[in-house]
């Protein structure tokens, strides 16, 4: 199967070369197998095998779930984020052996089955909450083989474009779009803690809770320093409260107002002379209490003057630490690699693509694309040699996971005949390398 079954192709620039095509012999994906042992070494995939409800009978269950479940996350992670390329991936070399079980002597899931499983056992409520809570059980993986002195979470909201007339969606006035409006929560590593699809309209804290506060049980009992970072849509009394009695350190940006600005109106009056190249920085805190907080909070202000520009630049945060004011902004600013992390999932995976009808089907998708976002950062930031450290997503899709191979079959062995390019044999090696030093100790693998 995949075979062609046709004479060589011929082209005219020069008749001496000939185009076929062998699909179960050579494979475009051949980098997937880094990701494989990655996922194998922490134990990723197999995590709920055991827990997930099957529905299916007879010879319907051929495949299994953890085989279905793999070749769902592997084919987002290469770039395959939907069911109807799982025919042609079936026969894929690659894929095959990275879905592993029956896939390995046959073909891979089709494209039927895998619709099947998405939206019909994965959509099950039990299934649904095992396949939410399981990104943060990957961390939760990681993080038993890289302990954490700290833990930085940063919440935001995206949006997921719709073109059709699918369940949820809805016109959203500040992206100016049909869309969904999916919220997202990460760790400073760039880890996805989890992940929830909303629909079109809400606001952007809308149903915080579902998303925070497993992440915040997650944590609770660990020895660590917390915090949170947030922009103005989460700047919500009952979030503050919440973080407050978790013992969480937060800076959260608050939009101006009158009584915000008569805080610091001594700063607002432009300095004399001629404006220097540099902005002109200044910094001021303050206790402040809005009508529905309970309490007073500190709320920092930093205010810049451009040179060319008649009004400052005013931007407030109300935050619980105690830490000097420019620390404080600084510590904030960070909070704009979160959307680094969100655009990163949209052109790497493309985990907008929510083209199914019903919203649970949706929400399905989201939470596999989120899967496959968390393994290749997980392959980024723990197996990466420092010369390609800074390697992106979508550099890491191009370079190592569409290696083209020849494969050949043996008795006993499988041989990838891997093309060195764009990743050269020494690289793959030390890649791998790194892997292997995240094995348990004690634990080998045959």
């Amino acid at each position: 199967m995949g075979e062609s079954k046709k004479d060589a192709l011929r082209v005219n620039f020069d008749r001496k070369l000939k185009v076929e095509f062998h699909g179960t012999r050579v494979t475009s994906d051949a980098g997937l197998l880094a990701y494989r042992e990655l996922d194998e070494i922490l134990g990723l995939t197999t995590m709920i095998e055991s827990e997930l409800t099957d529905s299916r009978t007879g010879k319907n269950t051929r495949h299994g779930l953890l085989a279905l479940l793999r070749q769902s996350v592997y084919s987002r992670l290469a770039g395959y984020d939907d069911t109807n390329d799982a025919e042609r991936m079936s026969v894929d070399p690659a894929m095959r052996q990275v879905v592993g079980g029956r896939a390995k002597e046959r073909t891979a899931a089709s494209t039927s089955l895998m619709g099947r499983f998405e939206t019909e056992i994965l959509t099950q409520p039990k299934n649904m909450e095992l396949l939410k809570n399981l990104s943060g059980q990957w961390v939760d993986k990681v993080r038993q083989r890289k302990p954490l002195k700290q833990i930085i979470l940063d919440m935001d909201s995206s949006v997921s474009p719709t073109y059709g007339n699918q369940e949820g969606t809805a016109y959203n006035g500040y992206f100016q779009c049909t869309c969904y409006h999916p919220l997202f929560c990460f760790n400073q590593y760039g880890d996805m803690e989890q992940a929830s699809l909303r629909n079109g309209i809400v606001h952007s804290a809308d149903d915080w809770q579902s998303v925070l506060e497993p992440i915040i049980a997650r944590y609770r009992t660990s020895d660590i320093l917390r915090f949170f970072r947030g922009d103005a849509g989460f700047a919500d009394p009952e979030i503050y409260r919440f973080l407050e009695s978790e013992d969480y350190s937060y800076a959260i940006r608050l939009i101006g107002n009158n009584i915000l600005q008569g805080h610091i109106t001594h700063l607002l009056t432009r300095p004399v002379g001629r404006p220097p190249k540099k902005p002109i920085v200044k910094y001021h805190s303050f206790r402040y209490r809005a009508a529905s907080w309970s309490i007073d909070r500190r709320v920092v202000a930093k205010i810049e003057w451009h040179a060319g520009e008649l009004f400052p630049r005013v931007g407030f945060i109300v935050t619980n630490l105690r830490w000097k004011h420019s620390n404080v902004v600084k510590f904030y600013n960070k909070r704009g690699t979160a959307e680094q992390w969100i655009k990163e999932g949209k052109y790497a995976l493309n985990w907008t693509r929510l083209s199914c009808h019903d919203f649970v089907d949706n929400q399905v998708r989201l939470q596999l694309f989120a899967l496959a976002y968390n393994l290749g950062n997980f392959l980024r930031r723990l197996a990466l040699p420092k010369r390609v450290k800074e390697w992106s997503l979508r550099t890491l899709r191009v370079k190592l996971i569409k290696i083209g191979a020849k494969v050949v079959k043996h008795a006993r062995y499988v041989t990838f005949q891997m093309a060195e390019v764009l990743v050269s044999k020494r690289l793959f090696e030390e890649i791998l390398e790194r892997i292997h030093q995240l094995k348990p100790a004690g634990i080998g693998y045959g």
